[in-house]
């Protein structure tokens, strides 16, 4: 039976992973962070890479069933799903995102589908125009794209909290005061 928590958050580039995946390992006990960015190859031979890397990944978090360490991860497969959706990739991942899920879906931890985003999408703009904001190399999508992918993800938790019932799916929006989402997350993840 499950001793630690796997948490997956998701959201668009803008919506505050990095503040609130830092807050859940500073205050959620044993807690290990891991930051995905993906493969930076996005033509079809890109797809095997992608295949090779989330399920490594997965055999990996199997690995640490029943260790009472609590994963977080910012950003993981569900990513790859959503930029193929979009039309970022020259190939599609739906196939291997519905193998991957299913396999997700049946770790020994209490799993937890975290996606973030902004009620007011507009907000978009200030967030991703701010000045110190980090901009990792590719990902350079703007207001437009933000908003795809937001919409996007908020399709895809409905989807899994459809399918999947074992998995908590949680829609947290981010454009309340930092201390409100924080104990949002408190509430809804039990710390």
């Amino acid at each position: 039976m499950a001793n630690s928590k796997l948490i997956v958050v998701e959201g668009a580039q803008g919506v505050g992973k990095t503040a609130y995946t830092d807050f859940l390992r500073y205050y959620l006990g044993y807690t290990n962070l891991y930051r995905l960015c993906g493969t930076a190859d996005s033509t079809k031979t890109g797809y095997q890479k992608a295949v090779t890397m989330y399920e490594n990944l997965l055999d990996y978090i199997k690995s640490l069933e029943n260790t009472s360490i609590n994963l977080v991860f910012d950003r993981t497969f569900f990513t790859e799903e959503n930029y193929c959706r979009l039309g970022k990739k020259e190939y599609s991942f739906t196939d291997e995102y519905e193998k991957l899920l299913e396999r997700f879906s049946k770790l020994d931890f209490d799993i937890y589908y975290i996606t973030l985003y902004l009620e007011d999408e507009q907000v978009f703009t200030k967030r991703l125009e701010r000045e110190g904001k980090a901009v990792f190399k590719n990902s350079e999508y703007g207001t437009e794209n933000s908003i795809m992918q937001q919409r996007e993800y908020l399709k895809m938790a409905e989807e899994i909290k459809e399918k999947y019932p074992n998995i908590k799916t949680i829609n947290i929006k981010t454009d309340q005061y930092q201390k409100a989402v924080e104990e949002e997350l408190r509430e809804k993840i039990g710390f």
